[in-house]
């Protein structure tokens, strides 16, 4: 499939909180356990650094997005964090991939020299797939550090990427 990776745009944001609010609803991988409203979606969107969505250039639709913003503040805020949402019936088609790569390039535009991801659920190996293809280094696991929708608790593992 043809997808175009551009900045998002106020009328993307409907779209956008749909997709976000599908991941935190499957309770797997987003930290969050609140779906957004479109009022909360603007403002959440609008306060990133930069937000990037996969749009099927035919027909508009959106795909997938990503969020950039810094990890932390003053010392250590040359260092970004990013979080990617693909809508569940496009997976499978490397809009992932496609979303990372951008956020990288992106990251390292808005004068990042690290993207860190804090919480990557282990059992998500789809995402450490793509992360270890992109060169993402693995720093560790946290045991535990994850409760999955279900009550059980996953472990995360932290990556990062030099820009």
């Amino acid at each position: 499939m043809n997808v175009t990776i551009r900045k998002y745009e106020e009328r993307d944001i409907g779209p956008m909180v749909e997709i976000w609010n599908a991941v935190v609803v499957e309770g797997i991988a987003f930290p969050q356990t609140e779906i957004l409203s479109k009022e909360a979606g603007f403002e959440f969107f609008k306060d990133q650094t930069y937000c990037g969505i996969a749009e099927n250039p035919e027909s508009g639709e959106i795909l997938g997005l990503y969020i950039l913003h810094p990890n932390n503040i003053g010392r250590c805020g040359h260092i970004a964090n990013a979080s990617y949402a693909v809508a569940p019936h496009s997976r499978g088609m490397h809009i992932g991939e496609q979303l990372v790569i951008d956020c990288l390039q992106k990251g390292k535009k808005a004068d990042f020299i690290i993207l860190q991801l804090n919480a990557v659920v282990k059992t998500n190996y789809g995402a450490r797939r793509l992360y270890e293809k992109l060169d993402f280094t693995p720093l560790g696991t946290i045991p535990r550090g994850f409760l999955m929708k279900n009550g059980n608790y996953e472990d995360i593992v932290l990556y990062y990427h030099e820009l």
